[in-house]
């Protein structure tokens, strides 16, 4: 009997070859850090890249687990934590009959992600600019779901309280405002003469690029500004022990979520309609969505996903 559960990374995916390249490396490395303990560690993507959930999952039962320790690699609790990933992981139980899971917590918002960006910040900068004169504008993915949003602007707050910076304006590249233009605008108006852009993403892919684009775009605009754009959280000691804290989290079951916010339980303005929606998988390119996929309701299940896959449960992502 295999008494250790597999880390199951889930990425979302992505079409950027560096972006995946990272993931690996990042996978890679979180392998080595739970050797010790006889972990094994795999990784795998809801849609875009390979290889996918379905695949990896084939591998595991293969080698005998039934059990496994899915830990979501996003930043926020939005669609893609509370709705995708679960609803993959669900489809794998109707194809592997007897498999259960435990659901791990996205990253953020953590005080060791704050570092991280803390950090990145300061390289861009270098010794030569006060924090008391730099403005930052915090980029997030953007979502739907307006507690993942709310998410991103607690960062932004976490990430100005006690550091010195001037202020830290929250925006998002996509689905939701404000946007980075209009972030930076705001930034400008509130007089700091010179502005990071600090986009809180993990890897490389199409939305980073389009945030320096953006701001690339801000700057050339407006000449007397100094705008510089920081690097991503990326493959850092810092998310490899997250990655690592969330799955013994799930494994030992200490999940400690909100509900309180959540779009899937809570009738929130503009979203009423979403209460209790089903989960289903992405329909990703390598890995079709099953012609009988039928997605279930949401509710307490075993980690904090909302589907009832497996029991024993007591939060969400």
């Amino acid at each position: 009997m295999i008494e250790t559960p597999p880390l199951f990374v889930v990425g979302h995916g992505t079409r950027s070859t560096a972006g995946v390249a990272e993931f690996g490396l990042l996978v890679e490395r979180v392998a080595k850090l739970l050797a010790p303990r006889r972990v094994p560690v795999r990784g795998a993507f809801i849609e875009l890249s390979v290889p996918p959930v379905r695949d990896v999952v084939d591998e595991l039962v293969g080698e005998g687990h039934r059990h496994l320790v899915a830990v979501p690699l996003v930043l926020v609790a939005a669609g893609h934590g509370k709705g995708d990933i679960p609803g993959a992981m669900q489809r794998e139980q109707l194809r592997h009959p007897g498999l259960t899971y435990s659901y791990g917590r996205p990253l953020g918002p953590h005080p060791l992600l704050q570092a991280v960006l803390e950090r990145r910040i300061d390289q861009t900068l270098g010794a030569s600019v006060p924090r008391s004169e730099v403005g930052v504008v915090l980029v997030g993915r953007g979502s739907r779901d307006p507690d993942g949003n709310a998410e991103v602007a607690k960062v932004a707050r976490l990430l100005w309280e006690g550091r010195g910076y001037a202020y830290v304006e929250t925006s998002f590249v996509s689905l939701a405002w404000p946007s980075v233009p209009e972030a930076l605008e705001r930034a400008r108006r509130l007089g700091a003469g010179t502005l990071v852009v600090a986009p809180y993403f993990l890897f490389p892919g199409v939305l980073p690029d389009r945030i320096l684009e953006q701001a690339t775009a801000y700057a050339v605009e407006h000449p007397d500004l100094d705008v510089r754009v920081a690097g991503l959280l990326g493959d850092s000691d810092e998310v490899r022990s997250l990655v690592v804290e969330r799955y013994d989290e799930a494994l030992h079951g200490d999940i400690r979520m909100n509900c309180d916010t959540c779009l899937y339980r809570i009738a929130l303005p503009g979203h009423e309609h979403r209460v209790g929606t089903p989960q289903a998988p992405h329909d990703h390119p390598d890995d079709p969505a099953h012609e009988h996929w039928h997605g279930q309701g949401h509710s307490h299940v075993q980690g904090h996903s909302h589907g009832q896959g497996h029991p024993q449960g007591h939060g969400h992502a």
